[in-house]
C-alpha cells in the first residue's frame, strides 16, 4: 500500500512541478503585446498551481514520515539485509518514478517541437 501511495504521490507532485514550469516560462514569454486576459491567466494557473504543489509537498512528507514507520515495523520481522534491501528497493523506485516523469516530459517537448516544425514547413 506504501508503494503504491509513493508511486502516485510521487507522479502528483512531479506532474505539478512540470505544469508549474510551464506556466512560468509561459509567464517570462509574456510582453507589452500579450493580452491582459492571458496574462491574468496565466497568473491565476500559476498561483493555483503553486498552491496544489505545496499541497502535494505536504502529501509527501506525510509519506516520509509514513516510510518510517514502515521501516520501523519491518525492522522487528526482516533480517537486516532485508530490511536494506527493502529500503534500496523504495529509494530506486523513487528514482525511476523521477526519471520516467523527466523521460516523459522530454518526449511530450519533443513531439511539440516536431509539430511546430512540421507547422512551419511550407506545403
Amino acid at each position: 500500500m506504501f508503494i503504491g501511495d509513493l508511486e502516485k504521490v510521487l507522479s502528483l507532485l512531479l506532474c505539478l512541478s512540470s505544469r508549474l514550469a510551464r506556466v512560468q516560462n509561459a509567464l517570462s514569454r509574456t510582453d507589452g503585446n500579450t493580452e491582459p486576459e492571458e496574462k491574468q491567466s496565466l497568473n491565476e494557473r500559476h498561483q493555483l498551481l503553486s498552491r496544489q504543489r505545496e499541497d502535494a509537498k505536504d502529501l509527501k512528507e506525510n509519506l516520509d514520515r509514513r516510510e518510517r514507520v514502515v521501516s520501523g515495523i519491518l525492522a522487528k520481522y526482516l533480517t537486516e539485509q532485508q530490511l536494506q534491501d527493502y529500503q534500496h528497493f523504495v529509494q530506486v523506485k523513487t528514482s525511476l518514478l523521477i526519471e520516467q516523469k523527466d523521460l516523459e516530459e522530454q518526449i511530450k517537448f519533443f513531439e511539440e517541437q516536431l509539430e511546430n516544425l512540421e507547422q512551419s514547413i511550407p506545403i
